[in-house]
């Protein structure tokens, strides 16, 4: 009887309306275009207006045959593998102890009420101010570079893993009770798959400040890496080579991030 009451409903006019999202991200792809071009264009304005110091704005032409030259030299794949597992290094460390350190928070009200006001303190002070004590922990090769990424995604990660576990649905806590499951499986069968968005967000915000915190190391003190060469192109006072570098790295920022919350969805699409 429902199967035949379903069969008899009658259908949805059809108004020959489109569904409102339809066309929807034009626009914005428009605006975004719009901004691109007014932005190039407002820096070759300035480039060839001369009202700065030569060579302090290069035209877009001088930074395009310095990105082509920069992407043809070999050597800067390896300053770039360099940055990027110093990164890479330092985002792992910086980010297993803040899930940790935000679960333990999360989960015990004690803990955050004693604990977590100091990372609100810590996490908005410049990291850079804890590269000398790194130097002299970790001396001045690549560690005391991951160390800064480590101590510079940490906070980010941390709080966005408290937050999210005190946002947990306490039905779901009661049901892993219930069935007696242990810490462990508390902890990855709950509170990671519902804390999934908040970690992803903590995630790529420590990916962006582990990225400055490295380049910041780099150009303080250091031999090898993509922050020597901008300082270095800086010392030089080769200002296309040192905007091209800041391009490819903003890119380079952009698609990694991107990266990081495609894997997110990824992960979601799955676990339905």
């Amino acid at each position: 009887m429902a199967e035949a009451s379903r069969l008899n409903l009658p259908a949805a006019p059809n108004t020959g309306a489109k569904p409102r999202t339809v066309g929807r991200a034009e626009p914005v792809l428009v605006v975004r275009a719009v901004i691109i071009v007014f932005i190039l264009l407002f820096w070759e304005a300035i480039a060839q207006s001369g009202l700065l110091y030569r060579d302090v704005v290069p035209s877009l032409l001088a930074i395009g045959a310095a990105i082509v030259k920069l992407l043809s030299a070999p050597d800067y794949y390896w300053h770039l593998w360099v940055t990027a597992s110093e990164v890479g290094a330092g985002l792992i460390v910086g980010g297993l102890s803040g899930l940790l350190i935000g679960l333990a928070l999360g989960g015990n009200r004690v803990l955050s009420k004693a604990f977590e006001p100091y990372l609100y303190y810590l996490g908005p002070t410049p990291k850079i101010i804890f590269f000398p004590v790194m130097i002299m922990w970790f001396g001045v090769g690549p560690g005391s570079k991951i160390a800064m990424g480590a101590i510079s995604c940490f906070f980010p990660i941390a709080l966005s893993t408290a937050a999210g576990m005190r946002q947990i649905d306490k039905v779901l806590i009661r049901v892993g009770q219930s069935f007696r499951a242990s810490a462990w499986q508390m902890a990855t069968k709950i509170y990671l798959p519902a804390m999934r968005h908040p970690i992803i967000n903590g995630v790529r915000l420590g990916l962006g400040v582990a990225i400055i915190g490295t380049l910041l190391a780099e150009t303080k003190l250091s031999n090898q890496g993509v922050g020597f060469l901008i300082i270095q192109a800086y010392s030089l006072f080769d200002m296309p080579r040192m905007y091209a570098m800041l391009i490819v790295l903003f890119v380079l920022a952009i698609g990694a991030n991107a990266l990081v919350g495609r894997l997110g969805g990824l992960s979601a699409i799955r676990q339905l």
